[in-house]
């Protein structure tokens, strides 16, 4: 470790100055000897340290987000190269140089610190080796020696002889005790940080190498901490630790502000940015319309809580639109409740026997206007003259009946007992 630290010599003196600035300033008021002047002035150097690496961040957001971006093209390349895992990984690689995407980037923030660490790592070591580095001078050595946190010496180590311990002013139990408190806290809340990453911003969906990377970082980092913390001075496991629930909480806030979309930290988001619809009446705020935005521009290819999150706004009576807003609509209501939208009504299928009764009745009508329609013009048709002297008791013409035609189809079907199709002929003797 020690060789390691000697390569980042050359970030030793702005580290260490940083580190006297903020004692100057918390030593004012805790007393320049205690181990709450130096600890809270290397906490304040994690918190500066994280602050300027915010760009790289935000750059680290992104890129993560064209990852989440190539979800459904990682899972065709997926199922088209199901039995081929080379080729699969073959054709991940070139997608990611098409896309310019790295999915190493999860571990930019960490690369770009290692640098702080192993240069406060130095400085500390140097403490406990009684030797001035970088601006600190003799009495700040002296007094840095003098600090405990929690009665451990800020440059002692859980794997220091009682001896050496001694010499700091304090005992080998109180240092292990202290030590292996910190190591453990240390390893949990990286294990967290990156659990919670895996079980609620990931699309379980889709499997790709990088979640297979996630996964393994979320056992190995834990382990990897409690193995090295014993060889670490009480000064770096602050500021890992430190470093670890900064790391933490920043995360919980992109979780919780801009999930991954198909994950479960994209649908508490929607569920309680449908309570913020159903208490406001709209959607406040500048980044929720771009979400909401985001989700009616996906149209047919929105995941399965962003169906959820339409259909229940419009359970609500309320209609997202493109610009990220939302308006009152009936019509949306009506249609998620499977009611009054206006659609054309197909007329009901009618058996046999109504269809037939339907077609008698129709014959029926027709044949009744037809004899109607006879008489009356046969009526008002002239009589001869010679026609008009017969008497009145002689028997009627036949004209004067009403002509009936043939029975119709549907009068042939009506009666009774008589079946469908071609009839058998009669018997010759029954004719």
């Amino acid at each position: 470790m020690d060789t390691i630290a000697s390569l980042f010599s050359f970030i030793t003196w702005p580290v260490s100055w940083v580190i006297v600035q903020f004692h100057t300033l918390y030593g004012a008021i805790f007393g320049p000897d205690t181990g709450w002047a130096w600890g809270l002035s290397i906490v304040s150097l994690v918190v500066l340290i994280r602050i300027c690496l915010i760009p790289l961040f935000v750059k680290q957001i992104k890129s993560t987000r064209n990852m989440q971006a190539l979800q459904p093209k990682m899972k065709a390349i997926q199922e088209r190269y199901k039995s081929d895992k080379q080729r699969q990984s073959e054709e991940m690689m070139k997608l990611y140089k098409e896309t310019g995407t790295n999915p190493l980037s999860s571990c930019l923030p960490i690369i770009a610190q290692s640098p702080f660490f192993f240069a406060l790592y130095h400085v500390l070591a140097g403490i406990a080796n009684g030797k001035t580095i970088g601006v600190i001078n003799q009495p700040l050595l002296e007094s840095a020696q003098k600090a405990h946190i929690f009665g451990a010496p800020l440059a002692a180590k859980f794997m220091d002889h009682a001896s050496k311990v001694e010499s700091l002013g304090a005992t080998l139990t109180d240092v292990r005790v202290v030590t292996a408190i910190m190591i453990v806290m240390m390893s949990a809340s990286q294990f967290f940080t990156q659990r919670q990453l895996m079980t609620k911003n990931v699309d379980l969906s889709v499997k790709t190498p990088f979640m297979q990377q996630q996964k393994m970082l979320m056992y190995v980092f834990p382990v990897m901490f409690a193995v090295m913390g014993i060889n670490f001075p009480v000064g770096v496991l602050v500021y890992w630790l430190t470093t670890n629930v900064w790391t933490m909480g920043q995360q919980m806030y992109v979780i919780n502000q801009n999930p991954t979309p198909g994950s479960k930290a994209q649908a508490h988001y929607l569920d309680r940015l449908i309570k913020n619809v159903s208490t406001h009446g709209e959607v406040r705020g500048k980044k929720r319309r771009t979400i909401v935005q985001a989700i009616v521009a996906k149209g047919p290819d929105r995941n399965a809580n962003e169906r959820k999150f339409i259909t229940t706004l419009s359970k609500q009576g309320f209609a997202a639109q493109a610009d990220g807003s939302v308006v009152k609509s009936d019509t949306a209501l009506l249609e998620a409740e499977g009611g009054a939208a206006p659609k054309r009504q197909q007329p009901k299928r009618q058996t046999k026997a109504q269809r037939q009764g339907g077609a008698v009745q129709q014959d029926d009508a027709a044949a009744k206007t037809s004899l109607t329609k006879g008489s009356t013009d046969d009526s008002a048709a002239e009589v001869p003259d010679e026609k008009r002297a017969e008497p009145q008791d002689a028997k009627p013409k036949q004209d004067a009946k009403p002509k009936q035609g043939k029975p119709t189809a549907g009068q042939a079907r009506a009666k009774s007992g008589q079946r469908k199709g071609q009839q058998r002929p009669k018997h010759p003797s029954k004719k």
